[in-house]
């Protein structure tokens, strides 16, 4: 990546400095910057197309940025000015996306304290790091814990119960027990609404989840409403540059996606990863998100090359941030399989399902849909190679896993069944 930097001496109160005169390398004009400069992001474009190489424009800021100084602001009161030390540096640490330091941080703490009501904010925390690993048994595990305390000394509209039942609500989501994650969610948005100021950003978080449940369950337009509502809130509490701001525009992108309202959903996307490029750092694993759903519209336009190169983005961070098993990593591994899948490439896209399975298999419960998809898409591939008996056992495997965790109806168990009936006529 080649770094093109901009200064305004006259406007940057950044300490930097010209070292061209007493660096070793006097031909190479070296500026040296103070170690906690920031840099605001321009454009980023490839270097004669060639996709590994990018150029990447950047203006340093300095302390008078007000965007810079609005979104610190917000990242400040989300982290809880109230706590100190390591307790807030937990906090950044969770918000930053760097669970394994986090959880260091809470299994210290954890033992450093008797206090049942510490404990139970420890146990909170510990919880949503378990959910960013993809370890979603123990998430709930640790959210009982905080729950059972809080019940015991809070009432029962309190706040803290409501933050539990988000995460509980979360990890079931995760695991593909809709009904369950829908019912948790709804007892903390009941608690939320009553308690919390409108226009609320924890409001909108339920809103936002709420809406990804029912698009788990293909039920789009109700998915849409609730994703339009927690974006009307942020558009109304949050700087134009916040993350969560990335979070509702990357809901509404798949719901437009799974609705074939590809031009709003790939505007949506970038929008996310607009947002996202300049307020997280770069292996951030929302950008991998980001860069995996520009991926998936460009695969259903059929621009296959565009979708190869932003699932391999993707996948290069997820590797970076993530457990090896981490169901998100399975994610990218069958993205990238679809795309090469659809180029004739079936050796390897054989090679990135399989590896998909491998790691759903041991993520995930044994009904579990991703495993559906994985058992579909390896048919697809099959199918392409004229291995059909191989194809129909994939195709069939893949409607019987369906059809204990997906509503009769549902979109993708219909197209299963399609690709079933298809490959028998060609037995």
């Amino acid at each position: 990546t080649l770094f093109q930097i901009t200064i305004n001496s006259s406007t940057s109160s950044t300490p930097f400095a010209d070292v061209r005169d007493i660096g070793y390398y006097q031909d190479e004009e070296e500026i040296l910057f103070s170690m906690h400069s920031i840099f605001r992001i321009g454009k980023i474009k490839q270097i004669d197309g060639n996709d590994r190489f990018w150029q990447v424009e950047l203006t340093l800021t300095g302390d008078h940025d007000p965007q810079l100084h609005i979104l610190t602001k917000h990242i400040r009161a989300e982290t809880s000015p109230d706590e100190i030390g390591w307790k807030r540096l937990g906090q950044l640490l969770i918000k930053l996306g760097q669970f394994d330091k986090a959880q260091h941080v809470y299994d210290v703490l954890l033992t450093q304290t008797s206090d049942q009501q510490e404990k139970a904010n420890i146990y909170h925390h510990l919880g949503t790091i378990k959910n960013g690993r993809g370890e979603y048994a123990d998430a709930i595990t640790y959210a009982e814990k905080s729950l059972e305390i809080n019940q015991k000394s809070r009432p029962s509209d309190h706040l803290d119960l409501a933050a539990s039942y988000y995460i509980i609500g979360l990890a079931y989501h995760k695991m593909s027990e809709y009904s369950k994650a829908l019912s948790y969610h709804e007892k903390a948005l009941e608690i939320r609404e009553k308690m919390l100021p409108l226009n609320h950003p924890d409001s909108a978080t339920s809103y936002e989840y709420i809406g990804d449940v029912y698009y788990r369950m293909g039920e789009y337009s109700k998915a849409l409403s609730y994703h339009e509502k927690a974006l009307e809130i942020r558009q109304k509490i949050l700087p134009l540059n916040h993350p969560d701001l990335a979070d509702s525009y990357c809901d509404l992108g798949r719901v437009y996606g799974k609705m074939s309202e590809y031009s709003r959903a790939l505007s949506s996307h970038e929008k996310a990863l607009e947002i996202r490029q300049k307020a997280l750092p770069e292996n951030h694993p929302d950008l991998a998100t980001s860069y995996s759903n520009m991926g998936v519209v460009y695969f259903r336009i059929g621009e296959y090359s565009k979708a190869l190169s932003y699932s391999k983005k993707a996948f290069e961070i997820q590797q970076k941030t993530l457990p090896p098993n981490h169901p998100d990593l399975a994610a990218c591994y069958n993205n990238v399989g679809n795309v090469y899948n659809k180029m004739s490439e079936y050796l390897k896209a054989l090679s990135y399902h399989e590896r998909a399975f491998e790691i759903w298999q041991k993520a995930l419960p044994e009904n579990h849909p991703d495993l559906a998809i994985s058992h579909n898409n390896i048919g697809l591939v099959y199918d392409g190679m004229r291995e059909y008996s191989k194809a129909f056992s994939y195709y069939a495997r893949a409607i019987e896993i369906g059809q204990h965790s997906l509503p009769e109806n549902h979109l993708r168990l219909q197209e299963w069944k399609r690709n079933l009936e298809n490959v028998k006529k060609k037995l």
